[in-house]
């Protein structure tokens, strides 16, 4: 039976996502010629790559290269400008925007005390070249960045998903990824440990995860009511307090039993 197919693009532009997708003024850009370090190691980048920008943003040096020089930049960072330790990578979506992703690179020289964010675009379902061989810290960096973006990274010893199951429809982190899941999603794990013929009997995931359903037989969420695989639920009432024994200090203890559902807001 085929699922009932749902718009995911332009997710950005739909009212209940506009205060996710708000884009802060952007922080001031510096010239680079007022750090002398930043200043001589860009000159050293600009007579070996064709560099296609580059400023100070928040006391460190932010370069866009070409997509294709991604190896051989690092490369002549690391061994030639001592930027010896990669501490983050990963992806930004602009796919809705211009259909492309950017990517990032964060670096840091322990010996300069001087950080340096190596950034550029590849268009979707374009590849990208490892860096793993250069940071052995990329290489766990790399499959969060194809799990969660599907940025597809060549070279790469072990290009599996590091988050989600191997199986799992789509990259969580796309802007057109609904908050909740989509249809595959709220199917998953009752498929996974049910099977497909127990959908009518289970029904499909609710996905809110501040949700807890105190009728839950299956043990998802049955905090203080937890039952046996399969049968009915308790109807022994749990007294749940909403803090530790000792309570926290100046804070007034709040029970369960003291709390008002409301039907409306106000």
């Amino acid at each position: 039976m085929m699922r009932k197919f749902t718009q995911k693009k332009n997710a950005q532009k739909k009212p209940y996502y506009t205060d996710r997708f708000w884009v802060a003024p952007q922080v001031p850009k510096e010239e680079v010629n007022s750090d002398e370090i930043f200043a001589k190691d860009l000159e050293e980048l600009k007579s070996n790559f064709d560099i296609k920008d580059a400023y100070i943003q928040r006391g460190q040096l932010v370069v866009y290269i070409g997509a294709n020089e991604n190896v051989e930049v690092l490369t002549f960072l690391k061994h030639k400008l001592e930027y010896n330790f990669l501490s983050e990578l990963s992806a930004i979506d602009w796919l809705e925007k211009s259909g492309e992703f950017e990517i990032f690179y964060q670096l840091l020289s322990t010996s300069k005390r001087k950080r340096v964010r190596i950034k550029f675009f590849i268009k979707q379902n374009r590849e990208i070249r490892t860096v793993s061989k250069i940071y052995k810290s990329a290489d766990w960096g790399e499959r969060e960045m194809y799990d969660m973006f599907g940025v597809i990274i060549t070279g790469h010893h072990y290009m599996k998903r590091i988050l989600m199951p191997e199986d799992w429809y789509d990259h969580p982190l796309k802007k057109s990824y609904p908050l909740h899941g989509d249809e595959e999603a709220s199917w998953y794990e009752i498929d996974k440990i049910f099977g497909k013929e127990y959908r009518d009997i289970i029904g499909p995931e609710n996905r809110d995860s501040s949700r807890v359903d105190e009728n839950d037989t299956y043990n998802f969420s049955r905090i203080h009511h937890e039952v046996p695989f399969g049968e009915k639920p308790s109807s022994k009432i749990v007294e749940t307090d909403y803090q530790e024994d000792g309570g926290v200090f100046l804070v007034k203890s709040l029970k369960k039993a003291d709390s008002v559902t409301l039907k409306e807001r106000p």
